[in-house]
């Protein structure tokens, strides 16, 4: 294989016109012809630059709204063809085709397409399939298969390296280029088409296709791993929108390490969750080891809403939210920028839909490096959700588990009736049931209760519809369910009075919900569908206890 080969004829084809017209003339200044198509060649033309339309090098007009015209031998021939091969360059010759040397092409915007509007809106299904490109792979297929000949770039990353190529070596590419950019335009088409296949395999109903394609791009190598002796890398999922830690923008701080993202696409998902269950109010989570150490809604949005909720999100837990990762569901203003300032508080990473400038220039001043990230507040894509998780020899997947709770549909199963006030507090902490690892019990109630610290409420401990809401207690990852009543309840000392227990599962024996009883909860929430449910019941009776029956399960691993 040649290692210089000069660059005399280029096909600039491309969707994404970031920086194009100076490559072009870069290009250009080296005497390269330029080939192009459409759109690109009408932005050249306006520029300045000398193009040579498509159809004049194939003889043949775009047709079909533009779906057929690079789809011809004088275009793939010219790809494709060994320079020093006799047979290739007699075909050449004969048919009249001449070699193009670069070609530089990024695809219909079919990724961007899918995520759907501003609003998260999907987009009709004609839509998307317009803008599955067919020439433009086949070009970059080609392009790359002759790597030995042919430059390719794909990305608008890629000009200012071949442009300086070309400056160091009178027009040419090297061969080293060559090949590490063809490798690069092979992984941006099977990305490609492994989104155009996800995307096919939903809209047709297909839960979970035959073949498994999943098309992650290298965002970033991380420092290590879960630990210091393993080695890791961030991959971006490029059909991914909404509020993501992966698509955050870092405003200060260190690099995210690998657990700073586990831990922290765990806190930003139950804000979200939260949001979704209070919109008029504003959510804190503090999360530790993947799992919610504190959780509060406040009782109003608005001035003073977010230095509200993180207060009460880090009391749940003062101790284990210390170096925790903090997320919260609206604008970090500067009010909650000085709680987090305070002597009292640490966090690794803070996540907020947008920080107010006062509020990032206190956090930046008081820690230089606590990671801050900006997610946005885009709504996701209304596609089916899905994870994926790897085990030895496969992989496992499934739906999310990304219901909002219902309590006005829970069954009531023993006690007392429950009260608005108590259902609202169960539906908060069934949502923060959902984020802990199983085995999981969770406690918590309304801000304002005898019990929590704070002066008693009105009314025997009901603080009413607009109280704030926090997490108390939680046991999580134990290993039996008693466990992890135990230690939620040790968790919520005396704040547990009169407060709310939800469990992820069912109790098979009465001997979790009576730790949780003697602890003072006076509502206790499980899915049920134990065969000794009915002992469960008949204790909350006897105690005075409400039972309500949510039917679903909700396990973490």
């Amino acid at each position: 294989m040649p290692d210089l080969v000069p660059i005399r004829r280029a096909l600039i084809s491309v969707s994404d016109k970031t920086d194009l017209v100076p490559f072009a003339r870069a290009l250009a200044g080296f005497g390269v012809e330029i080939i192009s198509t459409g759109g690109t060649a009408r932005e050249l033309g306006a520029a300045g630059v000398a193009v040579t339309p498509i159809e004049r090098v194939t003889g043949f007009p775009e047709i079909m709204g533009g779906r057929v015209k690079t789809l011809h031998p004088m275009v793939h021939g010219g790809l494709l063809a060994v320079r020093d091969d006799a047979d290739h360059a007699a075909a050449m010759q004969r048919h009249g085709i001449r070699p193009i040397d670069l070609v530089c092409i990024n695809l219909y915007p079919f990724e961007r397409t899918i995520k759907g509007g501003e609003g998260g809106e999907a987009v009709p299904l004609a839509e998307a399939i317009e803008q599955i490109d067919i020439g433009g792979p086949s070009m970059i297929r080609s392009a790359a298969k002759n790597w030995a000949w042919v430059t390719v770039v794909t990305s608008p990353a890629g000009y200012d390296r071949v442009g300086a190529e070309l400056q160091a070596n009178k027009g040419a590419t090297s061969l080293k280029l060559r090949a590490e950019l063809a490798a690069a335009a092979f992984g941006r088409t099977s990305e490609y088409d492994a989104a155009i296949a996800s995307y096919l395999a939903r809209s047709g109903g297909l839960a979970f296709p035959h073949v498994l394609r999943l098309g992650y791009v290298k965002a970033e190598e991380l420092r290590y791993g879960e630990n210091p002796h393993q080695h890791a890398a961030l991959y971006r999922d490029p059909a991914s929108a909404g509020a993501t830690v992966v698509n955050a923008r870092q405003l200060h701080g260190k690099q995210l390490s690998y657990n700073n993202i586990n831990d922290g696409a765990a806190a930003l998902e139950l804000a979200k969750a939260l949001r979704r269950l209070e919109p008029q109010r504003t959510g804190a989570v503090v999360v530790k080891h993947t799992n919610p150490c504190g959780a509060a809604v406040a009782s109003h949005a608005g001035p003073g809403s977010v230095r509200e909720a993180v207060d009460l999100a880090i009391a749940g837990d003062p101790v284990a939210a210390y170096g925790g990762i903090l997320a919260v569901n609206a604008p970090l203003d500067e009010a909650g920028a000085e709680r987090l300032c305070a002597g009292d508080v640490f966090m690794e990473v803070v996540l907020a839909p947008e920080f107010e400038p006062g509020a990032l220039e206190r956090l930046r001043e008081r820690w230089t490096g606590v990671r801050l990230l900006a997610t946005g507040a885009r709504p996701g894509s209304p596609a089916r959700k899905l994870e994926y998780r790897s085990v030895p020899g496969g992989m496992l997947v499934q739906d999310r588990d990304v219901g909002t709770p219902e309590p006005g549909m829970w069954t009531h199963a023993a006690g007392p009736a429950p009260t608005a006030g108590q259902l609202r507090v169960g539906g908060f902490v069934e949502a923060c049931s959902r984020a802990i690892t199983s085995n999981a019990v969770a406690i918590g109630g309304e801000h304002g209760r005898a019990g929590d610290g704070s002066p008693a409420a009105p009314g025997g401990g009901v603080a009413g519809a607009a109280a704030a809401i926090m997490l108390f207690g939680v046991g999580s990852g134990q290993v039996d369910r008693v466990s992890a009543c135990r230690l939620a309840a040790t968790k919520a000392g005396d704040r547990a009075r009169g407060a709310v227990a939800v469990g992820d599962a069912f109790f098979p024996f009465p001997d979790g919900p009576k730790v949780l009883i003697d602890a003072g909860v006076s509502v206790i929430v499980h899915p049920g569908g134990s065969k000794r449910d009915q002992e469960t019941f008949a204790l909350c009776d006897r105690a005075g206890v409400t039972c309500m029956i949510t039917g679903v399960r909700h396990f973490r691993h």
